[in-house]
C-alpha cells in the first residue's frame, strides 16, 4: 500500500511527461488525477490504521541506497503517525488541485507538462515526509525544490514567472545549504543518518536538570567538556555542537518554510498558476520546514538555545507578514503573506516545544488555506485572470458559490468560534491552542510571541475580511466588459472547494482531541518526543479565561475594522494612506525586504560578476590565453604572407639572405 501512495504519483509523471503528446491532454489529466485520488484514498486508509487505530510505527524497505564506509543508507519508508498525517496532507490537497486543475488550465495548450509537473512534485513532496533517513529527507527536500521551480515558472514565457521560479530556487539553496551542514554535523555526532539510530543514541545528550535555569546551567557546565565538532574554528563540545546543530537544520527550514529573512521567495512564487499556488504554497512545500522540525524533535528537544531561536524567528514572520498583508492588493499575495504567518505560528509552537500544536495547525491550515488559494483562482477565473482587488467588486451576486466557500475558508482562518466550547472552525482550534500554549510557554520569548500573535490574530482578521468585502461587495469597479462575461466556476473546479470547505469547517472539531487533548499519547504514541519537564501540552489547557478571549476579542476587532473601511466608510483607507504615506509605503513595499537584498547582495553580485566576465575572463584568461595565442599567431602569419609578394627579385633577395645565413652559420657555428 505504502509504495502504491509514494510511486503512484511518480508513475503519473512519467506516463504524461513522457507520453502526454501520444495520448493527448485529457488522457494525462485523468491518469494523473486518478492516481492521486487511489494515493489520497490509501493514505486515509493508513491513516485511520496507524494514527487511530491501535497499529504501532513500522518501516517498509524499498532498496538499499548508499554503502560507503560506516555510511549505510537504505531507501525505506518511516511509517508512524507523523508520516501518516503528512501524507493525507500532501496527498488530499494534491488530488484535489489536479481535479481543479482539469477545469481551470482547460484553455493551456500545455496541460501534459502541468500535469506532469504537479505528480512529480507531489512524488518529491512524498518522499520527504516517508523517509527513514536524513539523505532520503534531502533527496526529497532538493526534488521539491526542482518541481516548484518547474511549476512557478511554468510559463516561461512570462518573465515575471521566470524571475519569480529563479529567485524561489536561489533562496531556497541558502536554506538547503545549512540544512545539508546539519546533516553532516548530525553524522558526526550519532556517526549515522539513520532516524532510529540518531534517536536511540540521543541519550547522552539529555541534561539532568532539562529544561529552564537548570538546563541553561548544564549547557554552561559541559562548556569545558570534550570538544567534538569544529566549525567556523570553534571547538564545540556536545551540548554546543548540538544546539549547532539543530540551527543548521532549522536554517533549511526557514528557506523551505518561507520564514523571515528567507521568505521574499513566497509572495513572487504566486506568478505561476493559481493551482500551483494552492498545492505548493498552502500545504505542501512550505511545510516541510514544520516537519523537519517536528521529526527532529527529539534533538531540538534537548537544545534550549535553539528552540528560543525557532521561537523568536517564528513570532517575526508571523507579525511581519500579517502587517504586510494589511495593505497587499493582488488578491493571491494577501492569501500568500497570510500563509507566510501562519507558518510562523507553526514555528513558534514548535520553539516552545508544542510539536503537536504545530502540525495540529499544519493539518488544519492544509484545508483552509488550500480553499482560500482555490477559491480565488475561481474569482480570477471569473474576472478574466485580473488579480488587482481594487478592479473587483460587487461580485457576491454573480458567483455566490464561490462567495461562500470564500467565507468559510475565512472564517476558518480567522479562527471564528466561541471560546472554552467545542463550537469553532478548523483555525479555532489549532491557531487558538498556540497563542494558549505560548501564554504558558517557559522559554524567553514565550511572552513576547503571545502578544506578537495575538497582535497578528487581529491583523489576519482585518486583511482576510478586507479581501472578502473588497473582492465581493460593494459597487464593481471591472469595466463593463469584464463584469459582462463573469460567470461562475465549473462543476470540476467547485467540487474539490466543497470538499476543502468540509474540512475547513469540521477538521478542527472532529480531530482536536487526537492531536493536543486526551487522545494524544494513543494518537501520537512515539511518533513526537517530548522532555518529562515539558508540560505544554497539559498547561494551556489551564490559561485564564481572558487568554482564551485575547484571540476571538482579536478577530472581532480585525472584523469591524474592516467592515466599517471597506463598507461602512470606504474613503478612510484612502484617507489614512494619504496622512501616512511613509507607514503606508513600508508595509506596500514588505518593509523594502527586496530593495535591502538588492543594494546587499544582488547588485554586488552582479558587479562582481561583471568584473570576472570581463577582466578576468576576456581581459586576463582569454587575453593571454586562447585569444592572445591566436592573436599573436595571426600577426606573425600577417608578417610572413606579405612576403610572398609575386616579385622575382624579392624572392632572389630572399634567397641571397637565406644564403649568407647559411655560410654564417657554417663559418661561426661549426667552431663552438
Amino acid at each position: 500500500m505504502y509504495h502504491a501512495i509514494v510511486f503512484l504519483p511518480l508513475i503519473g509523471f512519467l506516463i504524461a511527461g513522457l507520453g502526454g503528446r501520444a495520448i493527448g491532454s485529457a488522457a494525462s489529466e485523468y491518469i494523473t488525477s486518478g492516481f492521486l485520488v487511489i494515493a489520497a484514498a490509501l493514505s486515509w486508509i493508513a491513516f485511520f490504521s496507524v494514527a487511530l487505530g491501535d497499529g504501532q510505527a513500522f518501516t517498509v524497505p524499498v532498496l538499499t541506497f548508499i554503502q560507503v564506509g560506516a555510511m549505510d543508507v537504505d531507501w525505506a519508508f518511516r511509517v508512524d503517525t507523523l508520516t501518516v498525517v503528512m501524507l493525507i496532507v500532501v496527498t488530499t490537497v494534491s488530488a484535489l488541485v489536479h481535479i481543479y486543475s482539469i477545469g481551470y488550465m482547460h484553455h493551456d495548450p500545455h496541460r501534459p507538462r502541468f500535469f506532469a509537473y504537479l505528480s512529480l512534485f507531489t512524488f518529491a513532496m512524498l518522499m520527504l515526509v516517508t523517509s527513514d533517513n536524513l539523505v532520503q529527507m534531502f533527496f526529497g527536500w532538493e526534488g521539491v525544490g526542482l518541481a516548484s521551480y518547474l511549476l512557478i515558472g511554468f510559463w516561461y514565457k512570462k518573465p515575471s514567472a521566470s524571475a519569480a521560479a529563479i529567485k524561489a530556487f536561489v533562496v531556497n539553496r541558502v536554506g538547503d545549504f545549512g540544512f545539508i551542514l546539519g546533516i553532516f554535523g548530525v553524522y558526526i555526532l550519532f556517526g549515522s543518518v539513520n532516524f532510529d539510530t540518531i534517536f536511540n543514541n540521543t541519550a547522552s545528550f539529555i541534561p539532568a536538570a532539562g529544561h529552564g535555569e537548570a538546563a541553561a546551567g548544564a549547557e554552561a557546565a559541559a562548556a569545558h567538556g570534550e570538544t567534538v565538532l569544529t566549525f567556523l574554528g570553534y571547538h564545540l563540545d556536545k551540548a554546543a555542537a548540538l544546539t549547532v546543530t539543530c540551527l543548521l537544520l532549522f536554517m533549511g527550514a526557514m528557506g523551505k518554510s518561507a520564514q523571515v529573512p528567507l521568505h521574499t521567495w513566497l509572495p513572487d512564487a504566486m506568478e505561476g498558476p493559481t493551482p500551483v499556488s494552492a498545492l505548493i504554497h498552502a500545504a505542501t512545500m512550505v511545510t516541510a520546514g514544520v516537519f523537519l522540525v517536528a521529526r527532529m524533535s527529539p534533538l531540538f528537544e534537548l537544545s534550549h538555545t535553539a528552540l528560543i531561536v525557532v521561537t523568536l524567528v517564528g513570532a517575526i514572520t508571523a507579525i511581519f507578514a500579517a502587517t504586510v498583508g494589511l495593505v497587499q492588493n493582488d488578491i493571491k499575495r494577501v492569501i500568500a503573506y497570510s500563509t507566510c504567518s501562519q507558518l510562523g505560528y507553526m514555528f513558534v509552537a514548535l520553539g516552545l516545544g508544542f510539536y503537536s500544536a504545530a502540525i495540529f495547525h499544519l493539518f488544519t491550515h492544509a484545508f483552509f488555506k488550500a480553499l482560500l488559494f482555490l477559491g480565488s483562482g475561481s474569482v480570477i477565473h471569473a474576472v478574466s485572470d485580473e488579480q488587482d482587488m481594487r478592479k473587483m467588486g460587487g461580485l457576491r451576486k454573480h458567483i455566490p458559490t464561490t462567495y461562500w466557500m470564500m467565507v468559510i475558508g475565512t472564517i476558518a482562518l480567522t479562527g471564528v468560534g466561541i471560546p472554552g466550547t467545542i463550537i469553532g472552525t478548523a483555525g479555532f482550534f489549532s491557531k487558538d491552542a498556540i497563542i494558549e500554549g505560548a501564554f504558558v510557554g517557559h522559554n524567553v520569548i514565550a511572552p513576547i510571541a503571545f502578544t506578537l500573535l495575538v497582535i497578528a490574530a487581529m491583523f489576519t482578521s482585518f486583511y482576510s475580511w478586507r479581501l472578502i468585502f473588497m473582492t465581493f461587495h460593494g459597487k464593481p469597479r471591472a469595466s463593463a466588459d469584464v463584469m459582462h462575461h463573469v460567470h461562475e466556476s465549473p462543476m470540476v473546479m467547485l467540487a474539490p472547494l466543497f470538499i476543502l470547505a468540509v474540512g475547513a469547517l469540521f477538521a478542527g472539531v472532529l480531530f482536536h482531541e487526537f492531536f493536543i487533548g486526551e487522545g494524544y499519547e494513543h494518537f501520537w504514541k512515539s511518533a513526537l518526543f517530548t522532555l518529562p519537564d515539558n508540560h505544554i501540552l497539559h498547561d494551556f489547557h489551564s490559561v485564564p479565561v481572558w487568554v482564551k478571549l485575547a484571540p476571538f476579542v482579536a478577530m472581532l476587532l480585525g472584523l469591524v475594522t474592516a467592515w466599517y473601511f471597506y463598507i461602512r466608510s470606504p474613503e478612510t483607507p484612502k484617507a489614512l494612506a494619504e496622512q501616512h504615506r511613509g507607514l503606508y509605503a513600508f508595509l506596500l513595499n514588505k518593509w523594502y525586504f527586496d530593495e535591502l537584498y538588492d543594494f546587499l547582495f544582488v547588485r554586488p553580485a552582479k558587479r562582481l560578476g561583471h568584473f570576472l566576465w570581463k577582466k578576468g575572463d576576456g581581459y586576463v584568461i582569454d587575453g593571454f590565453g586562447p585569444d592572445g595565442v591566436s592573436a599573436r599567431v595571426v600577426d606573425v602569419t600577417d608578417r610572413v604572407v606579405k612576403l610572398q609578394s609575386g616579385y622575382l627579385y624579392h624572392y632572389a633577395f630572399a634567397m641571397l639572405i637565406g644564403v649568407a645565413a647559411l655560410v654564417t652559420w657554417m663559418m661561426l657555428g661549426s667552431s663552438f
